[in-house]
């Protein structure tokens, strides 16, 4: 019995060609994969006749820990080729890796990553002898676009010295005895016929050593399971898993997108598997060129045999026989591109592209990618939540839903539940927020999407149906989430009808709100709770005392956060704005219901407005707060819901700084600050800002005040508070100011300026500097 240990890098054309060429060659009895063992009585099922790519996709949960990962495969995996090679020569074929769900394999999320980070500084000093950027070309010069003669005996030295002598992590040590164990029963069973072993490079060295290869004295394979195989172990008894294929795409499997293998361009290297290395290199120029013309992007005949050439000479200046993939994009970018790049070119690292990439740099990335989609064969079994949501989802379209019929609701709900399994194709454009009045109607729209069966696929590893599956989510998005994200939880978990999760979410909440120290999130977790609070009939929300209890933590909490910050001036925090906006909002339509005090808002609004050390914008928030509480029922203690509130309370209540809005706003009002501290002031008191006889003239007096310098500092600012104004009120306002300055403009001119502020505002700058500068030379003395 002769056992052929193939060492390979997941996804490497070269490995593939070898692997099928060997099987061919030796029509081994077993061939052995590195793949999920768990699939090994579905084999027929992955070799029903798909399109690549695909995978096989898990997901796992049980009570403390959910996992999904994925083992894909395309045409020039040599995972792949073993299998359909070893099919055709009639071998027996087995997957010999631990299930996808094992603790072992825990925080792998793609089974087929590169171990590279596992032997860096080997593979670092392979690059510097062989003068390459990184392990991408130093593969590439080694083994892609060199003859196949030999390949075998120069992957397994590669391998060799990469492992050399590392010892490997507990999670890889257990993988390899497992695999070691398939391998020493595939040998038993074979007897003198030849068995072939497909696996990581990494674990090459180990495996020749664990199965006793090569030694004379090795030991009897160890009891197995059915039919002396090792046995596949089992999920716990309180866990959930299911593995399914899966289409995948080229864009999923490039390392550029983020893809952990590490073989980047999968378009590329398609092409190399099917036409060889000179026919891949003048596709991708092709590619390119095309993708580029389509852009509106001149790229002229002369360019691309400019780009060709240079590739030739650049392969020829490297000692490659054929041009390669770096050796194409080089030229390209040589050729193409004329400005001087601010960020390296990507293919001199590893990962995602960088932000600010040339547009023609993003383009040759995305040639190289390749647009292929996989498709799955009719037959291929399907978890129960696809049919679950293809039976009820409809066609694409436009749907308009009313919230207040039991059918409108329910249907909002599935929509909800596909919005937060992530489903593409599934958009809400309208409906229920936080903020403001509940909203009765919803508008969606649903769309075709080719990624939405994959992601229907991976979702089922939630549940069964959608609502199992989104609060499965749900759940997990919980695990570790900060206060802000719990208020999204929370919202989500009403939105999709899930009140036993939002339930759980509430206690955390609660428990997080006594301990906050973020204002912004304190003010998102309160518009939440207060909506839900509110609308019970819209969102059916369950617990509504405990919803009461965080809004009225939450109210406090927030205001004791608030009255204890300090700061210079600065730019408008909106969080902190929106944050006293929910705090108004609380006592305004919860304060006397829940047993709010009106006496403690109104006396740190009150403090806040005047504290020279508070934000510029939390000093007109907390101005607009006392503003647009004092004469509501909130703070009226006659009014209060649980008791009175006597004597002082009410002189609390009537001593405020809003008690002369006028006198207020005109104490406060500092131009190096204006535009942050109206901001807050008009987030909170907007209306009242909009109705106060005298204001809008006032606030003018005052912006007109102020010096072109000041007023040229403050105008990004300006524009952002007087943005919480909606159009209406904005047209107004400016009708009253063509009134009072009677200019004889009108407001839609006033408001349809034909250049943008800032560029009018550049031009009043500069008329500014030129007045200067010719006064000073005596030019003009007017």
């Amino acid at each position: 019995m002769a056992v052929t240990f193939i060492g390979v890098r997941h996804h490497s054309p070269a490995c593939a060609r070898l692997v099928a060429d060997t099987i061919t060659s030796l029509r081994p009895a077993y061939v052995l994969v590195e793949g999920p063992a768990e699939m090994n009585p579905r084999m027929d099922e992955l070799l029903l006749g798909h399109e690549l790519p695909i995978a096989v996709h898990t997901g796992y949960r049980d009570p403390e820990r959910r996992h999904g990962s994925w083992t894909p495969l395309c045409d020039y995996s040599p995972e792949w080729t073993a299998l359909t090679a070893g099919r055709a020569a009639g071998a027996e074929l087995r997957f010999i890796d631990l299930p996808a769900w094992h603790p072992a394999l825990a925080g792998v999320r793609n089974r087929y990553a590169d171990a590279e980070a596992r032997y860096d500084e080997v593979t670092r000093r392979l690059c510097h002898a062989f003068s390459v950027d990184n392990v991408d070309a130093l593969w590439d010069h080694l083994f892609e676009i060199e003859p196949a003669d030999g390949l075998a005996e120069r992957l397994a030295t590669y391998f060799d010295l990469v492992r050399g002598d590392t010892e490997p992590g507990a999670d890889d040590a257990a993988r390899e005895a497992y695999m070691a164990r398939w391998i020493r029963a595939a040998a038993a069973h074979a007897g003198e016929r030849p068995v072939v072993v497909v696996t990581g490079g990494f674990h090459r060295p180990a495996l020749v050593r664990l199965s006793g290869q090569g030694d004379a004295s090795r030991p009897e394979p160890p009891p197995h399971g059915e039919a002396g195989w090792p046995e596949v172990p089992q999920p716990p008894e309180d866990a959930v898993v299911g593995s399914y294929l899966v289409p995948y795409s080229f864009r999923r499997l490039d390392a550029f997108d983020g893809y952990q293998s590490g073989m980047p361009s999968p378009g590329y290297y398609q092409r190399l598997w099917e036409s060889g290395p000179d026919e891949a290199a003048r596709g991708l120029t092709e590619a390119v060129t095309a993708r580029l013309r389509a852009r509106r992007q001149p790229v002229s005949t002369a360019d691309l045999i400019a780009a060709r050439a240079t590739a030739d000479g650049i392969a020829l200046m490297r000692g490659h026989p054929h041009p390669a993939r770096v050796d194409v994009l080089d030229g390209l970018a040589a050729t193409l591109v004329s400005e001087v790049l601010e960020t390296p070119l990507p293919w001199a690292a590893r990962g995602p592209l960088p932000e600010g990439s040339h547009p023609v740099i993003v383009e040759m990335i995305a040639a190289l990618s390749g647009d292929r989609t996989g498709r799955l064969h009719p037959a291929t079994p399907l978890p129960p939540l696809v049919h679950a949501v293809l039976a009820v989802l409809g066609g694409p379209g436009e749907e308009r839903l009313d919230l207040g019929e039991d059918a409108g609701r329910e249907r909002s709900r599935l929509l909800h539940r596909l919005r937060v399994l992530d489903i593409p194709g599934v958009e809400r454009i309208s409906g229920p927020r936080p903020a403001g009045d509940a909203e009765l109607t919803e508008r969606w729209v649903l769309t075709e999407s080719e990624d939405r069966l994959p992601a229907l696929i991976e979702a089922g590893g939630y549940g069964v149906d959608p609502q199992e599956a989104a609060a499965a989510a749900l759940a997990e998005r919980i695990a570790g989430a900060d206060l802000d994200q719990l208020a999204d939880v929370l919202f989500d978990a009403a939105l999709c009808g899930i009140g036993e999760l939002a339930g759980r979410v509430l206690d955390d909440v609660a428990r997080a709100v006594g301990a906050a120290a973020d204002l912004g999130a304190l003010g998102r977790t309160l518009t939440v709770a207060l909506a839900m609070w509110r609308h019970d009939d819209l969102f059916h929300t369950s617990g509504s005392t405990t919803l009461g209890t965080v809004v009225e933590a939450a109210t406090r909490r927030a205001l004791w956060v608030a009255e204890g910050l300090r700061g210079g001036p600065a730019p408008a925090d909106l969080p902190r704005i929106h944050a006293m906006a929910a705090v108004r909002d609380a006592m305004r339509h919860a304060g006397p219901a829940l047993g709010l005090d009106p006496r403690l808002a109104l006396g740190v609004a009150d403090r806040l407005a005047t504290c020279q050390e508070a934000p510029p914008d939390l000093r007109g928030a907390s101005l607009g707060l006392s503003w647009s509480l004092r004469g509501t029922a909130a703070a009226d203690p006659a009014k209060a819901v649980h008791g009175t509130v006597a004597g002082d309370a009410a002189g609390a209540v009537r001593g405020g700084v809003a008690d002369d809005p006028a006198r207020a706003v005109r104490g406060a009002f500092v131009p190096a600050t204006a535009g942050d501290w109206l901001a807050g002031l008009f987030a909170l008191a907007r209306e009242e800002v909009l109705h106060a006889d005298g204001m809008l003239e006032l606030l003018d007096e005052l912006v007109g005040g102020m010096g072109d310098d000041d007023f040229l500092v403050a105008l990004p600012a300006l524009r952002q508070a007087f943005g919480f104004f909606p159009p209406r009120e904005r047209h107004l306002i400016a009708t009253r100011l063509v009134e009072r300055r009677a200019g004889g403009a009108s407001a839609c001119e006033l408001m349809r300026l034909e250049a943008a502020p800032e560029l009018v505002a550049a031009g009043l700058a500069l008329d500014e500097r030129v007045e200067t500068a010719l006064r000073r030379e005596g030019l003009i003395t007017s």
